[in-house]
């Protein structure tokens, strides 16, 4: 029973890396491109230079405050422009343990 458990635990895990491969292969033939509005646009552009504008700063005189809130600011931008690209991202072990439930459930 040990063995058999063993043995579809590797067969599930080399399975997860399969498709990896193959995308990493095949990555300029499945790229979507994505159109944004104008409006997209511009919010973008101001992100980026609003995140420009936090690395050049001097973050030694700041308090401890302080750069936790530019930390969240931080944060709190780059998941609006992960947003607007549009996207779903995955981890490998989300993938992984998707695929364990699905087994186990059916």
């Amino acid at each position: 029973m040990k063995k058999t458990a063993l043995v579809c635990l590797l067969v599930i895990t080399s399975l997860a890396f399969i498709p990896q491969t193959h995308a990493a292969n095949n990555s300029n033939s499945t790229k979507k491109e994505v159109v944004l509005t104008e409006a997209q646009t511009l919010r973008l552009n101001q992100i980026n230079t609003r995140l420009v504008q936090i690395q050049n700063m001097d973050k030694s005189a700041l308090s401890s405050q302080e750069r936790k809130t530019l930390r969240k600011e931080v944060r709190a931008m780059k998941a609006e422009a992960r947003e607007s690209s549009g996207g779903i991202y995955l981890s490998i072990g989300a993938v992984i343990l998707i695929i364990v439930l699905l087994i186990v459930l059916l």
